[in-house]
């Protein structure tokens, strides 16, 4: 067997980092290790994300304006977080603008409860979240994951792969610790017999400790998502969420 000589290896390491480089600079989706092992056949999983995290770490020591990141499955290449300031300067705009505060938190309700159905939804923000859901369905954040087994049997929701590329998240183990936020962890109440959108409680239906505890599930909603926001900047431009 012809022994490979140390400049022949250093090369090939170097043609293998070039193609990563490439197929992640062309993509605006995370790209898994099997998506790159169909271009670079002659290589495993293994081998593929040890080049990965060989060109990040080239990356860091450079200080370059790129970094690769591992999200939602796969691997993306995103602008440094270190560079953002000059970025904005350059395009001389703002940063997109969040999602409003009522789709934070339905999401973060979602997020953090899912299954959820809608009703779950609009017993802990204590408004009507029918517009805000749709709107969560069409940015592809949240999807039907199945029917609750109630009369009426109103769908439950999810977050998906979207989500995470949003927030910038592995898996949903990476969502801030459930227990910083008691007031979510609530068994939902069942939904109406007829699966229909319950009436607002009356000031004479709900306690005051009720009102509190409820108001500070939104807070806590709201606080959860920001705190999702802040890991990554957001790629969707919502103003009338």
């Amino acid at each position: 067997m012809t022994e490979q000589l140390p400049q022949e290896s250093n090369e090939q390491d170097r043609h293998i980092k070039g193609v990563i480089e490439a197929l992640l600079f062309v993509n605006e989706k995370p790209v898994t290790l099997e998506q790159i092992k169909q271009v670079l056949e002659t290589l495993n999983a293994a081998e593929i994300k040890g080049a990965i995290q060989s060109l990040s770490t080239e990356y860091e020591q450079r200080q370059s304006g790129m970094k690769i990141v591992e999200i939602a499955g796969g691997y993306q290449m995103l602008s440094n977080p270190g560079y953002v300031r000059y970025i904005r300067d350059f395009y001389k705009t703002k940063h997109k603008e969040k999602l409003s505060k009522p789709a934070l938190e339905t999401l973060a309700i979602i997020a953090y409860k899912q299954p959820v159905t809608r009703t779950d939804v609009e017993l802990i923000r204590g408004v009507n979240s029918d517009g805000v859901i749709a709107h969560l369905l069409t940015k592809e954040l949240v999807k039907p994951v199945g029917r609750k087994d109630v009369p009426g049997r109103p769908f439950l929701y999810g977050t998906t792969r979207q989500f995470l590329e949003y927030f910038g998240l592995k898996s949903l183990e990476d969502l801030p610790a459930l227990a910083e936020f008691p007031n979510l962890t609530a068994p939902a109440q069942e939904d109406n017999d007829d699966g229909q959108t319950p009436v607002a409680p009356t000031a004479e239906e709900q306690t005051a400790p009720q009102e509190e505890g409820q108001a500070e599930a939104v807070a806590q909603a709201q606080v959860s998502a920001d705190a999702l926001t802040a890991q990554t900047p957001g790629q969707l431009d919502e103003n009338n969420a």
